[in-house]
């Protein structure tokens, strides 16, 4: 056996065998809602890995987040998969994948400050995203309804 092919049946030994089908999130996303400009690219799953990047423009400001949604180092539950995300670049922080169904995605982490959760659930070509969890003890969310785009579409002006 070539260390190539070893290599290979390692990687694929290690993806998680009961892994959600989170396919349905990959694409481009764009929310021209509240006077922002927000987008989300996520690419299709590649042995659990699915990787995303944000960007939101408003009030003539602009912010981003790169994402990885893959496995945890300690397994666990629903394939041991999170959400990894870095905002503005910082360190990564986990949200474990605690529900997963058809379109349907729920990633949680209590012990970061806020959000403790994000939600996704898309529905035809509408992709809803939510955020949510306490802040300085008191709770508070934000949501995001995106439409399935053509790569780097903008908004309106």
């Amino acid at each position: 056996m070539s260390l190539l092919t070893a290599l290979m049946t390692a990687a694929l030994l290690q993806a998680p065998a009961t892994a959600p089908d989170l396919s349905w999130l990959a694409g481009y996303w764009l929310d021209c809602s509240d006077g922002r400009e927000a987008s989300e690219t996520w690419s299709d799953p590649r042995l659990g890995l699915v990787v995303g990047s944000a960007v939101t423009v408003r009030n003539g400001r602009s912010g981003f987040e790169s994402a990885h949604i893959g496995p945890m180092p300690d397994g666990g539950p629903e394939g041991g998969l999170a959400y990894f995300a870095r905002p503005e670049g910082a360190s990564a922080v986990p949200f474990r994948l605690i529900e997963s169904g058809p379109q349907r995605a729920v990633f949680a982490n209590p012990a970061n400050d806020f959000p403790h959760r994000i939600i996704y659930q898309r529905t035809g070509d509408v992709l809803a995203a939510r955020i949510e969890g306490a802040d300085d003890d008191e709770t508070r969310s934000a949501e995001w309804t995106f439409n399935k785009a053509p790569l780097n579409a903008r908004c309106p002006t």
